[in-house]
């Protein structure tokens, strides 16, 4: 376990390392070793850019929080999160609707809505939403009694743990799919928005010249016994930012049909023009049913 010289570390470190009992363990180890210590040879790594980076990290952690995750910003931030999504999910849209970011923002317990309700818990100007949606296999059956988690921003832009003006869970609803596979609510039109900026993933963005933008879009968690959960994101087609979404977390097949209605009877008395419209089919394969652990409380 001496060590002569550069070369000689990584060798030392794989092996002191090589003891554990639990393989997959060992096989992650070990190759995070190895590519860490290939980056820091391949950018000749200075000793102030080495602390810089331990204390970007230090910085990570100290700006999470029961109500923001700068972990998991950080990481899609940089499209970390996009790709180990689309790794695990969906073999590239042929089984199952494409997978998305979970996001820091997704709530356990959000409240039960009957279809067709309003998650609309607090006043919020903005055009109202009307999504019609349904969940079935992969050879296009209806599957009933999915619980799904709806969660969106607000029309500027705002989470409601973000936004003191917004009441606790607004905007947010979990449903249950009838026997044609189908869940309805109310909502308003969500907005696109700036990611949190005030932490080192600011910081990473202001230092690479990159806007903190994301487009438009609605949250969906999918979750029933004997089918794997998929999480995943509609967005709003033609927002300005699909192109250059700052998580890297659109992909084609979920930009949804976010039709503008600017005249007609609207599904409630109470809306006037313009108000939207939304339809899409989520596909769900058999599998493990697992809830992700919540990014925030």
């Amino acid at each position: 376990m001496i060590i002569d010289n550069e070369d000689s570390v990584t060798g030392v470190v794989l092996r002191a390392m090589a003891g554990g009992d639990d393989v997959r363990l060992r096989e992650i180890a070990a190759s995070f070793v190895r590519h860490m210590h290939a980056f820091a040879k391949e950018v000749r790594l200075t000793e102030p850019e080495f602390e810089a980076g331990i204390g970007m990290l230090n910085r990570i952690g100290q700006a999470t929080n029961d109500v923001h995750n700068e972990g998991i910003l950080f990481s899609d931030a940089i499209g970390f999160s996009t790709l180990v999504c689309l790794m695990n999910n969906g073999a590239n849209g042929n089984t199952e609707t494409a997978a998305a970011l979970l996001g820091p923002f997704w709530r356990m317990h959000s409240p039960v809505t009957p279809n067709g309700g309003s998650i609309v818990r607090s006043p919020t100007p903005g055009p109202a939403l009307f999504a019609d949606l349904q969940i079935v296999d992969a050879r296009g059956k209806p599957i009933e009694g999915v619980e799904v988690d709806v969660w969106h921003s607000s029309p500027v832009g705002l989470y409601e743990n973000q936004d003191q003006s917004q009441a606790d869970m607004n905007l947010r609803g979990k449903f249950t799919t009838d026997a044609e596979g189908h869940f309805s609510f109310r909502s308003v039109k969500p907005a696109g928005y700036p990611v949190p900026t005030d932490g080192p993933t600011g910081d990473m963005l202001r230092a690479q010249n990159r806007h903190p933008y994301r487009p438009a879009h609605v949250h969906f968690l999918c979750y029933k016994p004997g089918f794997k959960t998929l999480v995943t994101q509609v967005f709003v087609d033609h927002d300005d930012y699909l192109e250059s979404d700052v998580v890297f977390g659109v992909t084609r097949a979920l930009i949804g049909d976010f039709k503008q209605h600017d005249a007609g009877t609207a599904p409630a008395a109470d809306v006037g023009a313009p108000w939207y419209t939304l339809a899409y089919r989520f596909v769900m394969e058999a599998g493990e049913a697992k809830l992700p652990h919540p990014p925030i409380k």
